[in-house]
């Protein structure tokens, strides 16, 4: 029982965990709590992206924005991880795509063109969902932020992590050599956070990323995590925001949890260089974001 309601709250920070059951009295009180804290609506009623609101109960495809927010102290904060989650519970597949943070697109609210990650720092989750609407020409449902600072939190709430690196490197006063490595908080940060010793540059610290969040979960899966589970819930209070209700969880978990059985990682293909301007962009070709856009509209089932 415990088992399944640690796996449910965990996947509100990564790409959805399937949970259910009975919950005892306090179990199910303290997730209530945590799940009230974290939920902050989007400034609108629905995508302008689609003619209806999602009918979650009708088993609409949908679709999921996970937003990393680099708040560090000395730095605007701006949306280090951006990866689009589509769920069909109707093909019972998946689709995850990873938006490089410097990809150069419309700032939608702002009237200008920048990295796509700026939006967060100009105008926060709302301008981040907004334009990753545009860019990907889909509507955004829902989403999840997660303070990457404060990751380390759920990291040692759940007593680290283990991973495959295929990369030996150091970063940050941490060595992290090739194979399987165990990490703790401040490890996992430092691993999902570095990209200039990676000849794959963005890609690479997008997969660490990916790695890490779904490490998260794995571990929190495991019976030895419960000792932690207060831990977990204060980590999460403090450091996820989503527009997720409870309602919309427990259905999710109840339709849409097929949906993890197929699932396609998909890397944005682009070229990379200096502006006139003097900054680096990421650009993606026309025809590469509508052949994406395409289909991602067709997972989502949209005319």
């Amino acid at each position: 029982m415990k088992k399944k309601i640690l796996l449910w709250i965990l996947g509100i920070i990564g790409v959805l965990v399937i949970g259910g059951g009975i919950y005892a009295y306090t179990l199910y009180s303290k997730v209530s709590n945590t799940l009230e804290a974290v939920q902050q609506p989007l400034n609108r009623e629905k995508s302008e992206k689609r003619e209806d609101n999602v009918d979650l109960k009708s088993k609409t495809p949908i679709s999921i924005l996970m937003l990393g927010a680099d708040e560090r102290a000395d730095e605007v904060g701006r949306s280090d991880t951006l990866l689009v989650i589509t769920l069909n519970p109707n093909t019972k597949s998946m689709k995850m795509v990873s938006i490089p943070r410097d990809t150069y697109t419309e700032i939608v609210g702002k009237g200008v063109k920048d990295k796509i990650n700026h939006a967060y720092a100009f105008g926060g989750i709302d301008m981040s969902v907004n334009t990753v609407e545009n860019f990907l020409d889909i509507p955004i449902d829902y989403y999840i932020e997660v303070n990457m600072a404060g990751f380390k939190d759920i990291v040692n709430a759940v007593g680290g992590v283990d991973v495959v690196n295929d990369l030996d490197f150091t970063y940050s006063g941490h060595h992290f050599a090739k194979g399987p490595i165990h990490l703790n908080g401040e490890e996992a940060l430092a691993y999902s956070r570095m990209r200039k010793e990676d000849p794959r540059g963005d890609f690479g610290r997008q997969m660490r990323q990916r790695q890490v969040i779904k490490a998260v979960i794995q571990k929190g899966a495991k019976f030895d995590s419960l000792a932690n589970f207060g831990d977990i819930l204060g980590a999460i209070q403090r450091n996820v925001k989503t527009n997720l209700s409870q309602d919309d969880m427990f259905r999710i978990q109840q339709d849409y949890a097929a949906a993890r059985n197929e699932t396609e990682e998909i890397q944005i293909e682009g070229t990379g260089g200096i502006a006139a301007d003097g900054i680096w962009y990421y650009h993606v070709s026309e025809e590469t974001r509508q052949q994406l856009s395409q289909k991602l509209r067709q997972h989502l089932e949209l005319k």
